[in-house]
């Protein structure tokens, strides 16, 4: 069985503040170790349903935040950003049997974290089909493209909340809720006990189930704080402007969608 995991940061326990997701601060480190061990955690889950090979993408930042040597040697850990499409899941493709989403964060202009953004801080809102997008939906439809069962997630509760709304089926568990500039959570290892059972009660399920639909049009929003920005962005090909801080981009094809994404994000 290959399993993969992508793993953020803004999602793990304790982690409030942009200060505890920097390498250069001085509050990193400990947070760092704790996105460790809830992916050791989530590792740990996999093996004890009998996984053969563990890829995982380090997806924070400079993507050099996973201690290696901590995780079981069944793990493969993609480090650092190959510039490619997949961004958040490279390497992911049909020959995966599941995929596990740690850390992750509700998106920009969503109340359910102080650290809500999708990909950069840099826009004020992606929408999808007239939905706010989050990193989480679009790296899962990455899945749904090639087929691949979604698992587990685990992160803030709005997050979550809205996974469930999704499908169901998926394992979520909330280590945090959000209000305002503050954060609520759970015990940092019991974290890492409720990600280990989460992921291993996800794959005794029907993958079948765990398998997302992908719409068949795609209409991304993108809104930017700067005018400047904005016009910039609408030069992409097939790209418009619908206001002064909104550019508009409409496909069939979900790969075009990350095209646009990521020349204009």
């Amino acid at each position: 069985m290959k399993l993969y995991i992508s793993a953020d940061i803004e999602g793990v326990t304790g982690v409030t503040h942009w200060d505890e997701t920097s390498k250069i601060k001085s509050d990193y480190s400990a947070y760092a170790q704790q996105m460790t061990d809830e992916v050791r955690s989530a590792c740990e889950g996999c093996n004890d349903e009998g996984a053969d090979c563990i890829i995982i993408k380090d997806a924070h930042e400079s993507g050099r935040n996973i201690d290696h040597i901590q995780l079981p040697k069944n793990s493969k850990l993609i480090r650092g950003w190959d510039g490619g499409l997949y961004s958040m899941v490279q390497e992911l493709d049909d020959s995966f049997d599941g995929i596990v989403f740690i850390g992750y964060h509700s998106g920009a202009s969503i109340d359910g974290s102080p650290l809500s953004h999708t990909l950069t801080p840099s826009v004020l809102s992606i929408k999808l089909n007239g939905e706010l997008i989050d990193e989480f939906l679009l790296h899962a439809y990455i899945a749904a493209y090639h087929k691949v069962p979604i698992l587990f997630i685990s992160g803030d509760k709005s997050l979550c909340e809205s996974v469930k709304k999704l499908n169901p089926s998926i394992e979520t568990v909330a280590v945090k809720e959000g209000k305002g500039d503050s954060t609520i959570n759970i015990h940092p290892e019991h974290a890492l006990e409720l990600i280990r059972e989460g992921v291993g009660k996800s794959l005794k399920k029907d993958m079948q189930n765990l398998i997302l639909s992908l719409p068949e049009k795609f209409h991304v929003e993108v809104q930017y704080p700067k005018h400047m920005d904005a016009l910039r962005n609408s030069n992409y090909p097939g790209a418009r402007l619908m206001d002064s801080r909104t550019v508009k981009f409409s496909a069939d094809d979900y790969i075009e969608v990350l095209r646009f994404i990521h020349f204009t994000v």
